[in-house]
């Protein structure tokens, strides 16, 4: 699959549009994550544990992303974008999304 953050790729044409696609996830810390986390946020510096778990989420946002891309007939996926919030104070979780335009896309 042809990913790429801008809306066209280079040394191909766009011959369909097959729609919006996206890749959700909701990750929370790990007990060991968050004491970690914890720990490191008192004294400062890069928050390994954190990190870790934020790049597994959106990894596994775009895995979706793709997936449901294939779902659709694409072989590509332009106009690539991340987003992240938090669920509150409450709940210790953040969601990332991963979404673009599903698309087939063909060699000049």
């Amino acid at each position: 699959m042809l990913v790429s953050t801008t809306f066209d790729i280079p040394g191909y044409r766009i011959s369909a549009h097959k729609g919006m696609v996206r890749g959700i996830i909701v990750r929370s810390p790990t007990i060991a994550q968050g004491i970690l986390g914890g720990l490191k946020s008192i004294i400062g510096g890069r928050i390994g544990a954190y990190t870790e778990m934020c790049e597994q989420g959106r990894q596994h946002a775009y895995d979706l992303m793709v997936a449901h891309a294939a779902e659709l007939g694409a072989n590509a996926i332009i106009g690539v974008r991340y987003d992240a919030s938090d669920l509150g104070a409450n709940m210790a979780a953040t969601e990332v999304l991963c979404y673009g335009t599903a698309v087939v896309a063909e060699p000049l």
